[in-house]
């Protein structure tokens, strides 16, 4: 699903709500997770996942087209785990 997608769905099922309302909410959502990852925050939605940042330490790498080695900065990245309700869910699907 797409986000355009997600803001459709939800349009449908609250009909009450104006579309460029569910849009704005949907963006507030997204832009507060960005923004507390920004700051090396946890975000944690229960039942369905926690969002955290890992730091990836400068390694060598190497070019694949060259096989030159190339030094590859320290850096910061998203991480996501699912969460207990998340898994077992998927796990009963495939029943």
């Amino acid at each position: 699903m797409i986000k355009s997608e997600l803001i459709a769905l939800l349009s449908e099922e609250n009909q009450h709500l104006y579309q460029r309302d569910v849009e704005r909410i949907v963006a507030t959502l997204f832009d507060e997770i960005t923004e507390a990852l920004a700051r090396g925050e946890r975000v944690e939605l229960r039942g369905f996942g926690a969002f955290s940042v890992k730091k990836r330490d400068a390694r060598t790498g190497r070019n694949p087209r060259t096989g030159e080695a190339v030094e590859v900065p320290e850096k910061y990245v998203p991480f996501f785990k699912t969460g207990k309700d998340l898994r077992e869910r998927m796990n009963d699907a495939d029943d």
